[in-house]
């Protein structure tokens, strides 16, 4: 599966220090997981570029740059379903992004809690 490039910002407003370690794809961006803060649960995969980066660190709300329709959203602006940022980590590689968050109501776009609610192995033993 192929993703549209995301924006390429003039000048990234991502601290420098964090530009410099994040390994981005060629579209120039990373995959971002928000996992619930105090349970652990895998909420979502969303997409962030260093602009989206920067507004999840400095708003405290969850922002991902959306393929599909090109552009920055903000979790919960138009549902209600907010992330409150609890802390942001990245990976070992540097090449994802894990944002804990406080979740407000459903994650996924289907109005369930979390966008994994599929079980693998119970599908393999069927």
């Amino acid at each position: 599966m192929t993703s549209t490039p995301g924006p390429t910002p003039p000048t990234s407003r991502l601290d420098p220090a964090i530009a410099a370690r994040l390994k981005r794809g060629a579209d120039g961006l990373v995959p971002a997981i928000a996992q619930q803060y105090d349970t652990g649960e895998v909420l979502m995969l969303g997409w962030m570029d260093d602009e989206a980066l920067h507004r999840t660190l400095t708003t405290g709300r969850c922002t991902y740059w959306s393929r599909s329709r090109q552009e920055y959203w903000v979790k919960g602006d138009t549902s209600g379903h907010i992330q409150r940022v609890k802390s942001v980590a990245l990976d070992c590689d540097a090449d994802t992004v894990l944002v804990k968050v406080d979740q407000t109501g459903a994650a996924c776009h289907t109005g369930d809690r979390t966008c994994f609610d599929a079980d693998v192995l119970t599908l393999l033993d069927s």
